[in-house]
């Protein structure tokens, strides 16, 4: 009881409040530092390493705006070589909306389909009139291997769109797996990138089965590879995280991307210890083309 009184006590002196908050802002500002001097560390090796020089690789062109780390940058490099059709993209385990792969084209007027487990989204949505018009169609849903094209489907997603992303953890591979009828130009998919680039392996499916906060989750990059090929896509690169994988489907690549296109070739390994957001805290930019609806 007396600890109790005096610990209100303590926290009713003025400036103690703010003193604390600095306190552990600096007690974590040794890891803070260390992460940005080995992302630093990494950006030059980068871009003094023959593997990242040759300008059809991906990786130099990366930049962070929505993304959880440089995949806005690869998108729009992607799309800058190949060009866009529609601006629609679909995107499954998006989050609350602000952090994912397709938010950043939202503020440039594309258009898209949402689907998550959790309603998140749905309450950043309301929040913002500019989402309002009609750009978006969102979906709160357990999504499967066995339910995905129908969810699809009932949303009115074409067949052929500008970009898919999948990123529900555990079974990302099955859900593209599932999606054989649709012919997006460019699939983002999540891998395990703590698998090594040769092993084609992928967890055992399970429709219920949800990631447990283990390694033991998702697909490595090679058993990805395959699928795409089998469905007709090439893996053009991964973002330097080991995080998302990207494949461009085979009629659009030409000479645009680096060979071969093997996860050898393209792997990169788990970095969680570079995930790092630069500036401010993160937002869905204003919507400049608020006209635009889905037809």
């Amino acid at each position: 009881m007396l600890n109790g009184i005096f610990r209100r006590f303590y926290r009713s002196i003025p400036g103690i409040h703010e003193l604390a908050q600095i306190r552990d802002r600096l007690g974590s500002l040794p890891q803070k530092l260390g992460e940005l001097e080995s992302l630093r560390m990494f950006e030059v090796d980068m871009r003094s390493n023959p593997r990242f020089t040759d300008p059809r690789r991906l990786l130099l062109y990366g930049f962070q705006v929505c993304s959880q780390n440089q995949e806005d940058g690869m998108i729009h490099e992607i799309l800058n070589r190949i060009g866009i059709t529609g601006k629609v993209f679909a995107e499954v385990g998006v989050g609350d909306g602000v952090e994912n792969n397709t938010a950043f084209l939202l503020s440039q007027g594309w258009t898209g389909f949402w689907i998550d487990g959790n309603s998140a989204m749905l309450k950043m949505i309301a929040s913002r009139n500019d989402l309002n018009g009609g750009c978006l169609r969102t979906l709160v849903s357990f999504v499967t291997r066995e339910n995905i094209s129908q969810l699809f489907e009932q949303m009115g997603v074409p067949q052929e769109f500008d970009l898919l992303s999948l990123d529900i953890d555990q079974n990302t591979y099955y859900l593209w797996e599932g999606l054989e009828k649709f012919r997006p130009r460019v699939v983002v998919v999540e891998y395990n990138g703590m698998i090594p680039p040769y092993l084609d392996w992928k967890v055992h499916y399970d429709p219920k089965r949800v990631c447990d906060g283990t390694n033991n989750y998702g697909a490595g990059l090679k058993a990805l590879e395959l699928l795409g090929r089998r469905l007709g896509y090439s893996l053009v690169g991964c973002d330097f995280v080991g995080v998302n994988a990207f494949f461009v489907r085979d009629d659009l690549v030409e000479d645009k991307f680096g060979r071969p296109f093997s996860s050898e070739n393209h792997f990169e390994p788990l970095r969680y210890a570079l995930t790092h957001r630069r500036g401010h805290a993160n937002s869905i930019l204003d919507r400049n083309v608020t006209d635009s609806k889905i037809r």
